[in-house]
């Protein structure tokens, strides 16, 4: 079987960087790149970050790109009071010794999708859509070359995360994401409705962490870290792993449940800014432009990640 070949772009983050050791460990998946963008912390940091985790997974073969330091249109705005100042707050990586490829984020995205046959090359952006926006921007012929944008954000049942109404990837650029959901390039998203039944309880840490191995341990502690807030939040065990969701539904489609669905994206209102409105009864009528994954497998997920995991010496 032919791998997969997907652009990761991201904003670590303890969950992106769970993701990314995900699909670095993944032999269905070709990782083309990592891009990043600002998000979860400025993006001088999602980018050593990125490099540290890339070094971790033993991947110096993939190419980590710098992306967008801030959204279209809006103030930054960033999340350290949940992943803490470095952005990977839990355990100390080194410097990495993994270079950073010159090539910005968005032309390295523009460049591998016009090399690269059409229709073949999956996008999955974990963090605000700046780049991708920015890169169907500045080359319109890219668009049907995109076999499937699979991203993580917005919400719908479970509202939002940062506001009343809407997630933080969504909420922290959204014209971005409104751009990307009106591109006619297929989507499919994960909103938190699907990613907060991806929670790390006790047992599921325990488990990973008792893998023995350089990632486990590391893995674990970003966890035990990243959940505590979600921990107090919503009352729960354990914190929701949001962004793993989007690679585990590459490798593993049948874990999820979805549906097709018309799905639009707030802009202006001061109230609802960055809110997903997601048509999941159909009662615009208008046509669908985005799969939304509903439920997923959690005892099924979690032995995904911890296989995975494993195969990283």
């Amino acid at each position: 079987m032919t791998p997969l070949p997907i652009i990761i772009d991201t904003d670590p983050g303890q969950d992106d960087a769970i993701a990314l050791l995900l699909a670095a460990a993944s032999p269905e998946l070709e990782l083309l790149g990592v891009t990043t963008v600002a998000g979860n912390v400025p993006l001088r940091l999602t980018t050593l970050n990125a490099r540290k985790v890339m070094e971790l997974a033993g991947r110096a073969d993939v190419p980590v790109c710098a992306g967008a330091d801030r959204p279209l249109d809006v103030p930054l705005v960033t999340a350290e009071h949940v992943h803490g100042d470095t952005g990977l707050n839990g355990v100390d990586l080194p410097e990495p010794a993994l270079p950073l490829d010159p090539r910005h984020a968005v032309d390295f995205i523009i460049q591998t999708l016009r090399e690269r046959e059409s229709g073949t090359v999956t996008l999955c952006p974990l963090g605000p859509l700046t780049n991708i926006a920015l890169a169907l921007r500045q080359a319109p012929d890219i668009a049907p070359r995109i076999r499937r944008i699979v991203l993580m954000g917005g919400g719908f049942f479970e509202g939002g995360n940062v506001t009343p109404a809407a997630e933080f990837n969504i909420y922290v650029d959204p014209q971005a994401a409104h751009e990307v959901f009106t591109s006619g390039v297929p989507v499919t998203m994960a909103p938190l409705d699907v990613t907060h039944e991806a929670l790390t309880t006790a047992r599921r840490i325990e488990a990973i962490r008792s893998l023995g191995n350089r990632a486990g341990a590391v893995v674990a502690a970003w966890m035990e870290f990243f959940e505590r807030y979600d921990e107090e939040k919503y009352g729960q065990d354990g914190g929701p792993l949001h962004d793993p969701c989007v690679i585990a539904w590459l490798l593993r489609p049948e874990l999820f449940t979805s549906r097709d669905c018309n799905v639009r994206v707030e802009t202006q209102s001061e109230l609802t800014r960055g809110m997903t409105v997601i048509d999941w009864w159909g009662v615009t009528c208008l046509p669908a432009n985005a799969q939304v994954l509903r439920h997923v497998d959690s005892d099924g997920f979690f032995a995904l990640l911890t296989e995975r995991l494993a195969r990283l010496g």
